[in-house]
């Protein structure tokens, strides 16, 4: 499965809406949708917010949980247990991963009013005051055979919006919970992907991400089982008025003949792949279950380069899996120079009670953490070598913050951070000529304004 990326559980995103009946109170029509999380669960969090207001929810907060490490759910019950105390009279409703995996864990905490299941989140109906129902209403995500059929327009940020194609993860790597939050993999009808990112694109967005938890299972629950590069392809081809389409995490173990020829021959698709690797050890990757060896990663990552040169490689590390040792985690650290990789997530290996790692024998704890350090490292000279490789090059950049008259930052093509100087308009892609970088973002200027789109 394509797993989430640390950086995502740093810290939870809140929304507000306003909305429903009135109350009386400083706050007392105020919903506030916490996410935890990945981009997917962040996507979900719109669902839930419009949901909620439909349901005319109100002085609530929903949290929108993760379950990918025991630290995701250690930072959502903290949170949860902060909000009652500064909202004593909110009602707190728990839903996401966390919440279908254990929800009688959060049944049992004082603070919760309602625990939902991750179907039940964006249900019509579900924040509806219904106490026959009882306080927990979490159904069994295996049963679930469809992706959600509400799909709305996209989460969107100021430059780009995401769109959900696929949910849940038929493998069982024995590292992760997920599937167990998520079910099994099911796809949106291509037509209905399509029609969305016609309607992102006609509302003016330059840039949309194709998102899901495994995303490239797209279509094998379809008729005919189509293709993740299909549906790209007919993305590509139905939407020109589209300048940029990317994809989010994928597996290395499912490209197939259709994106490798989409990477190839179609400029407008993004060169930046995020793998799901984990290790580059061939029994560790054997003992998670992976489908793929250390030299299938190499030989995916000179394939592409092969056909698409300028393509940058980002990749999700575990460090520490249990029995990992020193020369196992080795070869995964010597992973990052031999396959070229960019941009780095690494993982210390959490332990997930119910799946099979956990009972594996384990490393020790600062083991774990010294791995995790040194991984991190090889990650940010990966980086700066990256960064340096930029100097002197014109990209084109999406502009995703600026200030007027004071620069901002902008994302190229292949995924590197821009701060720029010079006035360029949030959303637009602007012509951005690198001079240099901090070690973390490359350093640039607009080009030419009136050349902007």
């Amino acid at each position: 499965m394509a797993r989430r990326r640390p950086c995502d559980h740093d810290r939870p995103r809140r929304r507000r809406l306003r909305g429903g009946a009135a109350m009386s109170g400083p706050m007392a029509n105020d919903v506030e949708v916490v996410t935890f999380g990945c981009r997917l669960n962040a996507y979900e969090s719109e669902i839930i917010r419009k949901q909620a207001a439909a349901d005319g929810l109100s002085d609530a907060i929903v949290f929108n949980t993760c379950a990918v490490t025991g630290e995701a759910v250690r930072q959502a019950r903290q949170a949860i247990r902060k909000a009652r105390r500064e909202r004593p009279g909110a009602r707190l409703i728990v839903t996401g991963c966390a919440a279908q995996i254990d929800p009688a864990a959060f049944a049992a905490m004082d603070e919760v009013d309602l625990v939902l299941g991750n179907a039940e989140k964006s249900a019509a109906g579900s924040y509806v005051p219904a106490p026959e129902l009882g306080r927990v209403r979490v159904n069994d995500i295996m049963s679930v055979r469809e992706t959600a059929g509400h799909l709305i327009d996209g989460l969107k940020d100021r430059a780009r919006a995401y769109v959900e194609v696929q949910n849940g993860c038929d493998h069982r790597c024995t590292f992760c919970i997920i599937p167990y939050g998520r079910g099994n993999s099911r796809s949106a009808a291509a037509g209905e992907v399509v029609a969305q990112v016609k309607r992102l694109a006609a509302q003016g967005y330059r840039e949309v991400v194709l998102t899901g938890v495994d995303v490239t299972s797209w279509g094998a629950d379809l008729p005919g089982a189509p293709t993740l590069g299909q549906l790209v392809a007919r993305i590509l081809k139905l939407v020109p008025e589209l300048p940029r389409l990317r994809l989010s995490s994928i597996d290395a173990a499912e490209i197939d003949p259709d994106l490798m020829r989409c990477l190839a021959t179609e400029p407008r698709l993004m060169p930046y792949l995020h793998l799901s690797l984990q290790a580059g050890d061939d029994m560790i990757l054997k003992r998670m279950k992976r489908r793929h060896s250390r030299a299938d990663a190499l030989k995916l990552v000179a394939q592409v380069r092969a056909v698409r040169p300028d393509t940058a490689f980002g990749a999700d590390l575990i460090a520490g899996f249990p029995t990992e040792t020193d020369a196992m985690f080795e070869n995964t650290l010597s992973l990052v120079e031999a396959a070229g990789l960019s941009f780095l997530h690494v993982f210390p290996y959490s332990a997930r009670p119910g799946t099979p790692a956990a009972r594996m024998p384990a490393v020790a704890g600062p083991v774990v953490k010294a791995r995790a350090a040194r991984l991190r490292a090889a990650g940010d000279a990966a980086l700066a070598r990256h960064l340096q490789r930029q100097v002197g090059r014109t990209v084109m950049g999406l502009v995703e913050r600026a200030d007027l008259g004071q620069g901002g930052v902008a994302r190229a093509e292949d995924f590197t951070e821009i701060a720029f100087t010079g006035e360029a308009q949030v959303g637009s892609i602007a012509p951005l000529t690198v001079t240099g970088h901090d070690g973390k973002r490359a350093l640039a200027g607009v080009r030419l304004l009136e050349a902007a789109e």
